[in-house]
């Protein structure tokens, strides 16, 4: 099987097992705005972000390092010292992490010791699954992946509904996710005989995976510094309900990092596999052509079809929501294709760059933010994420040249259509407008973003359409 074969197997595979418990996910949307405050939500949300924002410091995202090594490893042995030097690491710095967690959120906030505990627990339950997902992609167990996230898809959503319906309170939702993370974590472990991993600490290996993964710290540390300094600054300078209102209008933009997320995970797999191969720049520039006309049209679809989807999944608690959600999305598209590039800089196991980039582009979004969030409330939010999301594309496809020499795609068609659909998603706003005429405009903008989609889309789609005919024929 050729890699780009394989790797649209892998991303069928990963799809698999999320996409249906992240369907659900979004029923759920209708309950989550019924049922919870937007402070109480904002609250949620802001947790969930610290959280992200924690585990790279905790574990100097050794995980990704154990992944990234272990395609290389070439025996058993190898194998079992790498993932030794991960769990060691992980140890160490949960243990660290705990007493300084209690006594910076007693001098920090004014949260109970109760809710201080939770949220303990929820950010080790994210260290663990994160583990136990990097050991099954790193071992090659693609399906178990897959499997894994189905059952935390499904645990997870029968936990939140009961929060939902019973205490519907931010705690309560942190521990459904911390209980499905550990449940599901210590299954995966179990399949994989962890156990069998467990050595001895070997110091010239450990300072070999630290030197790659360490430069991914600021990286991740700094997309987090994008979402948790427009949320942190809203929260303390406008209020929990106006982050809660900027949460849910991420939320239908984090449909396309959820689709984006099945192709990013088996990428970062194939992009090392392929590196040391002759025809390493034509497979990528394959790649790179088909994902971005995806994750264009996803991107461009989701905003036609707003107008007509968010009445039915979002309470009118939060319809201020409404007018954020196509900036959120554009941002989230160019977010998307900075970390393609990523994903071949992790190959060459070049991650400084990544690191550097988005660290710029964290102090920019945060001085943007503390610069404008009194006057434009979660407009600057908005904008400052969009910002920071464009740098970070613009200066990686710069630095990419050093390595590969990705052809751009034109885009002028596209982005008419683009313009035509957000124009159209705005004319709500239009004083006077007739109903009648923003219905008809809503719906031709949706017709005309899907069937342009399936026109740029049309060669992927008939090579899908080909090897299901196939895998049919051969099954008859």
């Amino acid at each position: 099987m050729n890699h780009k074969n394989q790797l649209v197997k892998n991303t069928v595979i990963i799809a698999i097992g999320k996409l249906s418990t992240q369907v659900l996910s979004y029923i759920l949307l209708p309950l989550y705005t019924a049922k919870m405050e937007t402070g109480e939500y904002g609250t949620y949300d802001f947790i969930c972000t610290v959280s992200r924002f924690l585990c790279p410091l905790i574990t100097l995202l050794m995980e990704e390092s154990m992944f990234r090594f272990l395609i290389d490893a070439k025996t058993k042995d190898d194998r079992k010292k790498i993932i030794s030097q991960t769990i060691i690491y992980t140890l160490i710095g949960t243990v660290i992490f705990i007493p300084l967690a209690i006594l910076i959120f007693k001098l920090t906030s004014s949260y109970t010791n109760k809710f201080i505990a939770i949220i303990i627990f929820f950010v080790i339950s994210n260290l663990f699954i994160g583990l136990s997902n990097a050991l099954a992609r790193g071992l090659s167990k693609i399906k178990l992946y897959s499997l894994s996230n189905f059952i935390l898809g499904i645990v997870t959503l029968i936990l939140t509904a009961i929060v939902l319906l019973t205490s519907h309170s931010a705690g309560g939702l942190l521990m459904a996710n911390a209980i499905a993370n550990v449940a599901t974590a210590v299954i995966i472990f179990a399949k994989l005989g962890l156990h069998k991993y467990f050595g001895s600490l070997d110091k010239p290996l450990m300072k070999e995976m630290i030197s790659y993964s360490f430069p991914l710290v600021p990286n991740s540390i700094s997309w987090s510094i994008i979402n948790m300094s427009d949320r942190i600054i809203l929260t303390k300078l406008i209020s929990s309900s106006a982050n809660g209102i900027y949460a849910m209008a991420c939320r239908f933009p984090n449909i396309i990092s959820v689709l984006y997320g099945y192709f990013y995970t088996a990428w970062k797999e194939s992009a090392a596999k392929i590196i040391k191969e002759d025809n390493k720049e034509v497979y990528y520039n394959s790649i790179y052509l088909d994902m971005k006309k995806f994750v264009y049209s996803v991107t461009l679809c989701l905003i036609a079809i707003m107008p007509f989807a968010f009445p039915i999944f979002i309470n009118k608690n939060y319809n201020a929501a409404y007018v954020y959600i196509p900036i959120i999305m554009i941002a989230t598209y160019f977010s998307n294709l900075s970390s393609f590039y990523g994903g071949i800089f992790s190959a060459y196991k070049d991650t400084k760059i990544m690191g550097i980039t988005t660290l710029v582009a964290a102090t920019i979004n945060l001085v943007i933010d503390l610069a404008f969030v009194k006057r434009f409330e979660i407009y600057a939010a908005c904008l400052s994420t969009l910002i920071a999301d464009l740098i970070v594309y613009y200066y990686r496809r710069y630095k990419l040249r050093q390595y590969i020499k990705l052809k751009e795609p034109r885009m002028d068609g596209p982005a008419v259509i683009m313009l035509f659909v957000c124009i159209t998603y705005y004319l709500k706003y239009v004083p006077n407008i007739s109903s009648v005429i923003y219905w008809i405009l809503s719906a031709l903008s949706l017709i005309i973003s899907i069937a342009y989609s399936i026109l740029l889309n049309y060669r992927a789609l008939m090579k899908v359409n080909i090897k299901i005919k196939e895998k049919i024929h051969l099954k008859k």
